[in-house]
């Protein structure tokens, strides 16, 4: 499967073999040690370090029900009359679609894909950058793309990448990408980073939005023995970017955040849809109780206090 798609995560391994994931990362540890494929955070991907980036076929297969959950809160982000930049990336690619519904928007993108989900949305109007097109993702790229944006101001900024970590922010592994990327960034009054957990620790060659000019990271439940992905989240919440986690249940197998392990005492503030706003002594036993009594949120902002 990696060397089909260019990378699997562990949480669709265990589906299609149905094992569990605790299975699969042995199997997959193996696999590494025999130079065969590189482990990331929530998955493998075939050897290249830093350097190397899956294209779009690869990453359309991708956790893809994690990215609809995403792509379903981001788009809730936005109102009528609004205008808005929007990166390339599978995951702003079903972002995209859902803004075919947002009245009087307007759409300032480089990448062709969320024009073409915008295509024949008639009360949405679609800005395209100049640049060179980037086969691989299907971007528009380069001097031309950068160009373009100078001058520009929108409310704000909707990315992906290839990684996101605490310390660095999101990143990608290309250079004229990135570029562009941080063009996209300097024209948002906001920035709004979409990235499923598979993304979370994982670092890569090119820096495009550091943690501090982050608004807002908007990812998906990560599995309950996936303490990187915990980690970064928390280390995430406590240089002040919102998070908010979306799907719940719906979007991670049935696995919340009541199998995660706290990992400090202070409180964090958690907001829900249509509920007050609770005070947490950890996120994962306030969860556990709320799931105990049929009552598990689909999407939690958290932020530091």
């Amino acid at each position: 499967m990696v060397r089909a798609n260019g990378a699997v995560s562990l949480r669709e391994l265990a589906r299609v073999v149905q094992t569990s994931e605790v299975t699969v990362r042995r199997d997959v540890r193996a696999l590494e040690a025999e130079g065969l494929l590189d482990r990331r955070h929530g998955g493998a991907v075939l050897p290249g370090g830093f350097t190397r980036e899956s294209g779009f076929p690869q990453k359309s297969h991708l956790a893809t029900a994690e990215k609809t959950a995403i792509a379903d809160v981001a788009a809730s982000l936005v109102e009528e009359g609004e205008a808005v930049v929007v990166g390339a990336g599978t995951t702003t690619q079903e972002l995209a679609r859902r803004l075919a519904r947002v009245p009087g928007l307007t759409v300032v993108t480089n990448s062709l894909l969320v024009a073409q989900a915008l295509a024949h949305a008639n009360r949405v109007e679609v800005v395209m950058t100049g640049g060179t097109l980037r086969g691989s993702n299907y971007a528009l790229v380069g001097s031309g793309a950068e160009q373009s944006l100078q001058g520009l101001r929108v409310s704000r900024a909707f990315l992906s990448g290839s990684g996101l970590t605490a310390e660095r922010g999101l990143s990608t592994s290309n250079m004229l990408s990135a570029s562009v990327d941080r063009a996209l960034v300097q024209a948002a009054a906001e920035v709004v980073v979409l990235a499923d957990h598979t993304k979370l620790g994982t670092d890569t060659m090119f820096q495009t939005v550091p943690t501090d000019v982050m608004t807002r990271l908007v990812t998906d439940e990560p599995p309950p023995h996936d303490e990187r992905a915990a980690t970064e989240l928390q280390a995430l919440a406590d240089q002040g970017v919102q998070i908010t986690v979306a799907g719940g249940a719906a979007a991670s197998g049935g696995e919340g955040m009541a199998g995660r392990r706290p990992r400090r005492e202070s409180p964090l503030p958690v907001q829900r849809r249509g509920g007050p706003t609770a005070q947490l002594r950890s996120a994962p036993a306030s969860m556990l109780e709320q799931a105990a009594a049929g009552d598990r949120p689909r999407v939690a902002d958290m932020r530091r206090r």
